[in-house]
């Protein structure tokens, strides 16, 4: 059973968690829309609303995150969230678009339906986790900075594993509209975001989602994914748009992260003559490239998805 409240979100109740959707609307070809690991379906509203004219747009909280409620993290299953969400809204052959994680999901939809109209996955690669990940990095050297970066992981986790006072939330919230202008986007929509994924905690404090728990889960999920099967194998329409440059956040660690996209580059030239597949490096555009580029992205999806 699905639950309509009068702000167009969905609870759908039909599986084992609760997932809730958001519909945006539109008259065109139905579309799911799904958020990275850390985000929730307000995060997709910059480009909901540039994809609405040509689609009908429903954005999810994937399982953990936002509003829908707690699983485990299989991959299996959260397709299963995912079909649940098409079926409760007569989805019929729904096209998949997914940022990071939600990428990730896109191309393993794609792999189980073959009758998608298109998947698209927006730079939807695993973080690197091992030295054979980074092309052109002696070995010493690339566990050396991996060890660097799992110690950076490391400490974030811990830092949201602990409640947020009500000063601490504020400051945050500040952060999030200074990211918001920088980014050109409106304010509220990320402070709405932020929030979502807030939960109470003792007193006057809050945790955010996902809990460390899921956020492991997750890390090793992705670490033990290996999407180049799929690509090889997948018979409906599957784009993916790769970053090229790094955002802010990276740029401690460049050399890691330039000879990732390396590492992504070859082993996807191991599958370039699946007719299915298109990869298109998008010039200038980091990890964060819906918050950068969200008209150039819908206008290149929205293309795609015509073939």
């Amino acid at each position: 059973m699905s639950e309509l409240s009068n702000n167009s979100e969905i609870s759908i109740n039909s599986g084992p968690v609760p997932i809730v959707a958001r519909d945006f609307g539109g008259s065109g070809a139905p579309m799911l829309l799904l958020h990275g690991a850390g985000g929730n379906l307000v995060t997709m509203t910059g480009l909901a609303e540039v994809l609405r004219p040509a689609h009908r747009v429903v954005a999810v909280d994937l399982r953990g995150h936002g509003r829908s409620g707690d699983g485990p993290w299989k991959w299996d299953e959260v397709l299963d969230d995912l079909a649940a969400v098409a079926d409760e809204l007569e989805l019929t052959r729904p096209s998949v678009v997914g940022m990071s994680l939600g990428g990730m999901l896109a191309s393993l939809w794609a792999a189980r339906h073959p009758d998608c109209p298109g998947a698209v996955s927006l730079d939807g690669n695993p973080t690197p986790s091992r030295p054979e990940d980074l092309a052109g990095l002696e070995p010493d050297r690339a566990a050396a900075e991996l060890a660097r970066l799992r110690e950076v992981f490391a400490g974030m986790s811990a830092a949201t594993a602990r409640p947020l006072t009500a000063e601490q939330v504020a400051a945050a919230v500040a952060g999030q509209r200074a990211m918001a202008r920088q980014y050109g986007s409106a304010e509220e929509i990320w402070v709405e975001a932020f929030r979502r994924n807030l939960v109470p905690a003792d007193g006057d404090a809050s945790r955010l989602r996902p809990d460390p728990g899921l956020t492991e889960e997750l890390r090793l999920a992705m670490e033990s994914l290996d999407l180049v099967p799929v690509y090889r194998d997948v018979r409906c329409p599957l784009l993916l748009v790769l970053a090229t440059v790094d955002m802010p956040e990276q740029r401690p660690f460049h050399d890691l992260y330039a000879a990732h996209r390396r590492r992504v580059l070859e082993r996807l030239a191991t599958v370039r003559d699946n007719p299915w597949l298109e990869v298109r490096e998008l010039d200038g555009a980091s990890h964060a490239m819906v918050a950068e580029r969200p008209g150039e992205l819908a206008e290149l999806i929205t293309r795609f998805l015509r073939r």
